[in-house]
């Protein structure tokens, strides 16, 4: 199996540099690595060139002229894996977070003993993701997959794992021959939801699996959930939300009813404990108005003036093909 490693760094640079060293130093090496600096200005694109020396043409550096966001600086990276045709696994993360050496051997590890049970029919497998303080970080808490049969229960026990229908990207395997046939995550969401509708997509009839054995850290600033206080970010919850339920194929009908009602009580949740509702209600008027007004453009174009390399624009085309066939 080869895997290639996609960082995506804004603004992070000693957070960037450590992930990078805890990249080079897992106990089973990537194979290739390529970092997607989202047009930092602090430095972030230097530091990461200058590691990337090390990898000795195995690393690719992306430095955007645009911020993209987490969700456009997902897209190139994946289409610049993509470039290489023999990556089996795309092992994707921001620059915030930090691998345990093990954390890719564990993933592979988990995916052999997988294959003994059944089929080879794994498309996304997610990392436990802590906080510095080594307890599991509540803002990337698995949850185990609604409506699973005993026998997908079973065999993901059996390696160790727990069956799942949706990751976060920090710290998620994604196999590249899924990529290939379902495409690219939505550029146009910018933050948040992004990864909850590409994972779902890409998990709709195919297996996921949720590995204990494959540890990273998640360092953010607080040790809470996304719903805790967002902001104006709030605004991107609220639209990405219904875009996800009016027009993506990543759920079925009964999938999004549930969803739908607990969107609606986390939502609730995050008024009643804002420090600023007024901001959060008038992101939630402006992100109910455009979630049902308009829809994401596509990738091509969201990340047309963005600073893309010519080859990944051809990859980010031929995926943007595929996932219409």
């Amino acid at each position: 199996m080869r895997v290639t490693a996609v960082l995506v760094a804004y603004n992070r640079r000693e957070l960037l540099r450590e992930s990078l060293e805890a990249i080079a130093a897992q106990s089973r090496p990537v194979d290739r690595i390529v970092v997607v600096d989202n047009a930092s200005d602090d430095g972030s694109g230097d530091v990461a060139a200058e590691m990337l020396e090390a990898w000795e043409g195995r690393g690719r550096l992306i430095r955007l002229t645009e911020n993209t966001g987490g969700a456009g600086g997902f897209a190139v990276g994946i289409a610049a894996a993509e470039v290489e045709e023999s990556t089996d696994w795309i092992w994707v993360m921001d620059d915030d977070t930090v691998p345990g050496p093990d954390a890719l051997a564990g993933a592979l590890d988990a995916h052999q003993r997988y294959l003994e049970s059944g089929q080879d029919d794994l498309a996304v497998m997610g990392s436990r993701v802590v906080w510095t303080d080594g307890e599991d970080h509540p803002m990337n808490t698995p949850k185990p997959k609604i409506g699973a049969s005993q026998w997908e229960r079973d065999r993901a026990a059996k390696a160790g794992c727990m069956e799942i229908r949706s990751i976060s990207f920090v710290s998620a395997f994604l196999r590249a021959s899924r990529v290939r046939e379902l495409g690219l995550p939505i550029a146009d969401y910018f933050l948040w939801n992004d990864d909850f509708e590409f994972s779902a997509r890409m998990l709709r009839g195919a297996r996921g699996l949720f590995v204990p054995a494959s540890v990273v850290a998640h360092k953010t600033a607080k040790r809470g959930s996304s719903d805790q206080d967002p902001g104006p970010r709030f605004y991107y919850e609220v639209r990405n939300k219904l875009w996800v339920f009016r027009l993506s194929p990543a759920l079925r009908g009964w999938e999004k009813a549930l969803y739908i009602g607990a969107t609606a009580r986390r939502w609730l949740r995050t008024l009643r404990a804002s420090s600023d509702r007024g901001q959060l209600l008038g992101c939630l008027r402006r992100g109910w108005r455009d979630g049902w007004r308009t829809a994401p453009r596509p990738d091509r174009d969201v990340l047309r003036n963005a600073g893309v390399p010519v080859d990944v624009k051809i990859e980010i085309d031929r995926l943007t093909r595929a996932s219409n066939r």
